[in-house]
């Protein structure tokens, strides 16, 4: 597992208007991976977390300014061994009504929330993404069988997207939604 990055998020839950509500950030703008994309909380598993559940409720207080008291009922979902060579460790957690939030400006631009009952109600549109395999131009095409038309197995990657009033919540994100909403649904 060493060679894999790790990550931990949270799917925050807030009660609101006598309902239920998702959480989500709107990266800031002036970040070099993924600016002014929609996602939750979390970040990579630093030597300091004693596990990934301490990691993503560590993200959270930082980027939402709340204490780590504020997130109650953490509860662990399926982890997620990506293409990419990244392990993301998602969890759920409810923040405490009424909780005064203070985004972090260096990593949010903003925050907002979504009925839960949306995502249960509204399953996510799915899309594809086809991985071509493209050796390099020094592969050794002579030391195998089938050699320049080698039938290289290709994949296929499930993409979903939630359209939400203005906002798309995809990738990442829409896949862990879609996971815990499948999950409530049975």
């Amino acid at each position: 597992m060493d060679e894999f990055l790790q990550f931990a998020v949270l799917v925050p839950l807030v009660q609101k208007q006598d309902e239920l509500h998702v959480l989500f950030e709107v990266r800031a703008h002036h970040l070099r991976r993924q600016p002014g994309e929609i996602c939750f909380p979390g970040g990579k598993i630093e030597p300091n977390d004693s596990t990934p559940q301490d990691a993503a409720v560590r993200e959270t207080t930082e980027e939402l300014g709340i204490e780590n008291k504020a997130v109650e009922n953490v509860k662990p979902l399926d982890y997620i061994v990506s293409q990419f060579g990244t392990i993301i460790y998602p969890y759920i957690g409810v923040l405490k009504d009424d909780l005064p939030l203070r985004p972090n400006p260096s990593e949010v631009a903003e925050i907002f929330t979504v009925p839960l009952s949306f995502f249960k109600e509204n399953p996510p549109e799915v899309h594809h993404i086809h991985f071509k395999v493209e050796p390099d131009s020094t592969f050794p095409f002579d030391d195998i069988i089938g050699g320049e038309d080698y039938n290289w197995q290709t994949r296929k990657m499930e993409e979903h997207f939630y359209y939400y009033e203005n906002r798309v919540i995809w990738g990442l994100t829409a896949k862990i939604l879609h996971h815990f909403t499948q999950l409530l649904n049975k």
